[in-house]
C-alpha cells in the first residue's frame, strides 16, 4: 500500500509469487490453528484471563504486522536459491503441520471420553506420532520446524528473529511439561528429551 511505504502506484503490487505464498502459508497456519481448538484441543480450564488475551493479541497481531510489512516490501528480495530453495521450504512447511496436528490429535485422545487422568503420551500407527519416541513435545518440535521453513522460504531476517523467539519460549513450555512428566511418572521414558532429539 503506498501510504505505508510511501512510495507511487507502479509498486503497489510484488513481482515474486513468494510473497503470495508466504501469506498463503502463513494465513493456513492460524486458520488451522484456531479449527484444532475449536475441535481438537481439550482445555483443563474453561476460560483464559484477560491479560492473557490482551498479551497475546498484541504477540501475534504484532509480528503478523512486523513479518508482512517487510516481506511485501517493495525492496523485498526473493529467496537466493528460487524455485528450488522455496519449494523445498513449502514440502517442509507442510510436513510440520500436517506433523503438529498430528500430535495434537493424539494427545486430544488422551481425554478422550472425559477423562481427567493424565497420561504418558506413546506414539500411534501415524508416522508424525513417532517423534514420541525421542522427545515429549514433539508439537512444539514440529511448530519450530515450520517456522524455521517459513524463514527458509522468504529468507527474511524479522521471520528469522519472530522463528528464534518461538524457539526459545516453545523450549521453556517443552522443558517445564517435560519435568512435569518426569515428576509424575516413574516409569516415564528416560531417553525423551523435551524438545530435539538428543540434545535439549
Amino acid at each position: 500500500m503506498t501510504f505505508v511505504y510511501g512510495l507511487d502506484e507502479r509498486f503497489t503490487s510484488s513481482p515474486h509469487p513468494v510473497v503470495n505464498l508466504a501469506c498463503i502459508c502463513h494465513s493456513f497456519h492460524y486458520i488451522k490453528r484456531l479449527i484444532e481448538t475449536v475441535f481438537v484441543h481439550r482445555f483443563s480450564r474453561g476460560t483464559m484471563p484477560l491479560r492473557n488475551i490482551v498479551k497475546n493479541c498484541l504477540y501475534y497481531w504484532g509480528f503478523a504486522a512486523w513479518l508482512a510489512y517487510y516481506i511485501n516490501h517493495p525492496l523485498y528480495t526473493p529467496p537466493s536459491y528460487g524455485k528450488k530453495q522455496i519449494n523445498f521450504a513449502v514440502i517442509m512447511f507442510l510436513l510440520c503441520e500436517a506433523g503438529n496436528f498430528s500430535i495434537h490429535v493424539a494427545l486430544s485422545d488422551l481425554w478422550r471420553n472425559g477423562s481427567k487422568t493424565c497420561k504418558i503420551p506413546y506414539p500411534t500407527k501415524n508416522p508424525f506420532t513417532w517423534l514420541f519416541f525421542f522427545v515429549s513435545c514433539p508439537n512444539y518440535t514440529y511448530e519450530v520446524g515450520t517456522w524455521i521453513s517459513f524463514t527458509i522460504m522468504t529468507q527474511c531476517v524479522p521471520v528469522g528473529l519472530f522463528t528464534l523467539l518461538c524457539f526459545i519460549q516453545m523450549t521453556v513450555w517443552a522443558k517445564d511439561k517435560h519435568c512435569t512428566y518426569l515428576r509424575e511418572f516413574k516409569d516415564y521414558p528416560s531417553h525423551r528429551m523435551p524438545i530435539i532429539p538428543f540434545l535439549l
